[in-house]
C-alpha cells in the first residue's frame, strides 16, 4: 500500500467513525489522495464529468423522487389506502395486512422505502392503534413493510446499481418483482401468527358494493405502476422517460381526477423535490470522486484476490458479501453503499461468475433490511419520530421481522431462479 492510499484509507475509516457527513468527507478525503499522489485535479475532474455525464439513467432518479412527492401530497395515499383496507382488512390482524398491502401497492409509485413510510407511515400507524394494536409493533410493520419500495420496481437504488453495474434496469425492475411479493407475504405470514398469540382484531368487512366503490376511487392511483412498468417492458419508453411520465401521470390523477392539488402544493413538491435531488447529486459526485480512487488503486482487485484466498467457494463467498452489505445497511446511507461500495465489490462478482441482476436485487434487499435494523436504520428513527413511539418499543418489534427478512434473503441468494425466472421468460 503506498502512501496516499493509506492516508486515503485512514480518512475514510475516520469519516464514520467520527460520523461526519459523509459526502463532504468523502470528498475531502479524495481530494487529499489527488494532492498526495501528484495527480493533476484538472485531468481527475475531466474524467469524473464525462463519466457522470454518460450516465443518462440517473435522470430518472429526480422524476421518481417527484413523482413520490406528488403521490405524498394528493389525496392518492387515502385512496391506496382505502383499497387495501377493503382488500385484506377483514383478515384475523387485517389492520397490519393493510399496511403491508398499501406499502406495495405504493411501492409501484415512488420506489422509495424513505416516501413509504413517510407518506403512508402516520395513517397506517394510526389506524393499527385504533384497532387494538401495540404501538411498537403498529411501528415496526410500518418500517419493515416500507422495505418493499426499493425491491418492488420501480427502484431508485437498482437506477444507481444499473448506472454503476452495466447491468439491464428493466431486467432489475423485472426481477424484483417476485422477490418484492415474497416480501410482503412473509411479512403477512409473521402478522398473521402474532395476531392470532396477541388476539388482534380482524378488521372491517366490507360489502361488494363498498368494495368496488373503494376499487374505483383507487384505480386511477393504481394505473401508475401499470402505466410505468408496461412503457418498460413493452420498450414504448426507456425507464428515464418513464420516469417522466409517471411525474406526469402523478400531477394529471392529482389534479384533474382527485382535485387535491394546487399551485402551493405544486410548489411545495417541486421544492422537496430540489432539496432530495441537491442532496443525492452531492453524494453521487462524493461517490464518483471515491470510484475514481478506487479505480486507479485497483481496490476491487485486491478486495477479489483476497476474498478469493479466503475461499474460492462461491456461496461462501456470496454468503461473506451478504454479511457485508447487511452490516454496512445498518450504519450507512443506501446510496452512499451503492455508489462506493458496489465497484468494489464487481470485480470479485464478474470472477464468480454471478449474474449481475441476481447480485443486484440481494443487494438492494440487503440495503433495506438494514434500514429497519437497529441501531441506527433510518426507518425506526422515521415512524418513532412520525408516532411519538419509543424508539425502544420499535426496536423490540421489529427483530423477529429482521429475521424473516434476512431467512428470505438467503433463500433468494442460493436459489436465484427466483430473481431470474421472470427476466429470463421475458427476456
Amino acid at each position: 500500500m503506498n502512501w496516499p492510499l493509506l492516508v486515503f484509507g485512514l480518512g475514510f475509516i475516520a469519516i464514520f467513525v467520527l460520523r461526519l457527513p459523509i459526502a463532504l468527507g468523502l470528498i475531502m478525503d479524495s481530494l487529499l489522495y489527488i494532492a498526495l499522489s501528484g495527480r493533476d485535479i484538472g485531468l481527475v475532474g475531466e474524467s469524473l464529468m464525462t463519466n457522470l455525464f454518460s450516465k443518462y439513467i440517473i435522470i430518472a432518479v429526480p422524476l421518481f423522487v417527484f413523482t413520490a412527492n406528488v403521490m405524498n401530497s394528493g389525496k392518492v395515499t387515502d385512496r391506496i389506502f382505502g383499497f387495501a383496507n377493503a382488500l385484506v382488512g377483514r383478515w384475523r390482524g387485517g389492520m397490519g395486512h393493510v399496511n403491508v398491502m398499501a406499502s406495495f401497492i405504493f411501492s409501484g409509485m415512488t420506489g422509495s422505502a424513505v416516501a413509504d413510510a413517510s407518506g403512508l407511515g402516520i395513517m397506517e400507524i394510526e389506524a393499527m392503534k385504533k384497532y387494538g394494536y401495540d404501538p411498537g409493533f403498529s411501528c415496526a410493520v410500518t418500517a419493515a413493510s416500507a422495505t418493499i419500495g426499493p425491491i418492488f420496481p420501480p427502484s431508485i437504488p437498482m437506477i444507481f446499481y444499473a448506472m454503476l453495474s452495466g447491468a439491464s434496469i428493466g431486467a432489475l425492475f423485472i426481477g424484483g418483482m417476485v422477490p418484492g411479493i415474497l416480501l410482503g407475504l412473509s411479512l403477512m405470514a409473521y402478522i398473521a401468527f402474532v395476531a392470532k398469540r396477541r388476539n388482534y382484531p380482524k378488521g372491517e368487512t366490507h360489502t361488494g358494493r363498498e368494495f368496488w366503490k373503494m376499487t374505483g376511487g383507487a384505480f386511477p392511483a393504481l394505473l401508475t405502476p401499470v402505466i410505468l412498468l408496461g412503457g418498460i417492458y413493452t420498450g414504448v419508453v426507456t425507464p428515464t422517460e418513464a420516469g417522466a411520465l409517471a411525474g406526469f401521470y402523478a400531477l394529471f390523477v392529482s389534479i384533474l381526477v382527485y382535485h387535491a392539488f394546487g399551485p402551493k402544493q405544486l410548489w411545495d413538491v417541486i421544492k422537496g423535490t430540489v432539496r432530495t435531488t441537491g442532496s443525492l447529486s452531492i453524494i453521487v459526485g462524493a461517490a464518483f470522486t471515491t470510484a475514481y480512487v478506487v479505480g486507479v488503486e485497483n481496490i476491487g482487485d485486491y478486495f477479489a484476490n483476497f476474498l478469493l484466498h479466503v475461499t474460492q467457494n462461491k456461496y461462501v463467498l456470496l454468503f461473506l458479501v451478504n454479511i457485508l452489505f447487511l452490516l454496512l445497511g445498518m450504519f450507512i446511507d443506501t446510496s452512499t453503499i451503492t455508489l462506493v461500495f458496489i465497484p468494489i465489490v464487481l470485480p470479485l462478482i464478474q470472477t464468480l461468475g454471478i449474474d449481475l441482476t441476481h447480485f443486484g436485487v440481494i443487494v438492494v434487499l440487503n440495503m433495506m433490511i438494514g434500514l429497519s435494523t437497529p441501531p441506527f436504520g433510518v426507518l425506526l428513527f422515521i415512524v418513532s419520530g412520525i408516532s411519538d413511539t419509543p424508539l425502544s418499543a420499535v426496536m423490540k418489534e421489529i427483530l423477529p421481522m429482521i429475521l424473516v427478512m434476512i431467512a428470505l434473503l438467503f433463500v433468494l441468494t442460493y436459489v436465484p431462479g427466483i430473481v431470474l425466472f421472470l427476466p429470463h421468460l421475458i427476456g
